[in-house]
């Protein structure tokens, strides 16, 4: 945690780069830095145009930016960020769909509970409604303040609150005198990620406090939650971009729809599963032609065997999650191979199978083994021109060895 010192210093340095002459110093490091100048004499010359106190922090504040352009587009360079606020940030992308479906019932103001730099602020002002941010960190109130105004959103209002304190104060169905709420428990401390809710900042008793309390909320989870703390009535989503889970959220229950979603963001697209009971588990059988690798939404849901029964497909062991079927799929909830040979665990005999096969190179996945992936692509490394993919898992109990070709593949 920062020092006062520590924060003031932060604070004149936000304050001090949202002025003309910040801003000129903001264009003129992401100039130094487009150019691949190098720091010394990057820094010299920002400090000879605008002196230390703007100079040195507009170099640290425009190489976050360049961290921060692929999520954030074009507000980037409108932007201001700090190592710590960036690396806490969600995507926008995120923030405006999760502001869609909480606004979608007509609820007009908003509370962000933990505004941290303001993502989850700037979704919900730009979806219309009326914003209280609240966080009990001066940074990130003065972040959200500065790029709510650099964006020009009205209707935003930052407050220093407890955050426990409001969420024990909500009555009917409201908290901070507002309609509905997000709430993005801190789940880090000291560096390091806080496994068990209870010690989350606010704990699980005001997340749960404000599912109770508020029927129409968000609240950010980790994606590794166990089940069985998910409250009655209270949908649980998965999210994943990219074939990796981004987040995980408990809607309360004036938004809930259903018991299970998982959501998948492939290409530009949108796809979401539901279940709106426990799906169970998918059967169990031996290897067909056909190898199937779930979304990670998909399993941290619980939605394998919805996903198996609508791809007429087993699990390849009751304890992993890979399906295999008769058929190829286009289904985006799966990445799918075609299996070649089934051969029990031995390297030497993988090494013979693929050097006869002319493949002298692999990608190696694994579920179920303690192999380690890199150690194992360098032992069936060959001299041939083919790839193929080797799965090394548990069939039936049974450590095993699945050569496919290479994924056809559809974009992520």
């Amino acid at each position: 945690m920062a020092s006062d010192d520590e924060t003031a210093e932060t604070l004149r340095q936000l304050r001090a780069l949202s002025t003309p002459a910040g801003t000129a110093a903001l264009s003129r490091a992401g100039e130094l830095l487009a150019t691949r100048t190098d720091v010394v004499t990057a820094l010299s010359r920002l400090r000879a145009e605008f002196g230390p106190e703007v100079g040195n922090p507009a170099w640290g504040v425009a190489r976050q930016r360049e961290k921060a352009r692929p999520a954030f587009g074009a507000d980037t360079d409108r932007l201001l960020f700090t190592g710590d606020a960036l690396e806490q940030a969600g995507r926008p992308e995120l923030a405006a769909r999760r502001a869609a479906r909480l606004l979608a019932g007509g609820a007009a103001t908003v509370a962000d509970l933990g505004c941290a730099s303001g993502t989850d602020t700037v979704a919900l002002a730009r979806a219309g409604a009326r914003v209280t941010a609240v966080d009990r960190d001066p940074v990130a109130r003065e972040l959200t303040t500065l790029n709510a105004e650099a964006l020009g959103l009205t209707g935003v209002t930052v407050r220093d609150a407890d955050i426990v304190d409001l969420v024990a104060a909500a009555h009917d169905g409201r908290v901070a005198d507002c309609e509905a709420a997000v709430l993005d428990p801190a789940r880090r401390a000291d560096g390091r990620r806080v496994l068990d809710p209870d010690g989350w900042s606010p704990p699980w008793s005001t997340v749960t406090a404000l599912l109770d309390a508020v029927p129409t909320c968000v609240v950010k989870v980790a994606p590794g939650l166990d089940h069985e703390r998910v409250p009655d009535g209270v949908e649980a989503e998965w999210v994943s971009v990219g074939g990796s889970i981004v987040e995980a959220l408990l809607w309360g229950r004036g938004v809930s729809t259903t018991w299970r979603r998982a959501t998948q963001l492939r290409a530009g697209r949108w796809h979401e599963l539901t279940a709106d009971a426990d799906p169970g588990r998918a059967p169990v059988a031996a290897v067909r032609e056909w190898l199937h690798e779930p979304d990670p939404a998909v399993i941290r849901s619980g939605l394998v065997a919805t996903v198996a029964a609508e791809l007429d497909a087993t699990l390849v062991d009751p304890q992993i999650a890979y399906l295999t079927s008769d058929a190829a799929t286009d289904s985006p909830w799966v990445s799918s191979y075609r299996v070649t040979d089934v051969l029990p665990f031995a390297v030497k005999r993988v090494r013979a199978l693929l050097r006869e096969r002319g493949i002298g190179s692999v990608t190696v996945k694994k579920r179920g083994s303690a192999v380690e992936p890199e150690a194992l692509v360098r032992q069936l490394r060959g001299r041939g021109d083919g790839h193929a993919v080797v799965v090394v898992t548990r069939v039936l109990d049974v450590p095993t060895v699945l050569l496919c070709e290479p994924a056809t593949g559809r974009p992520r």
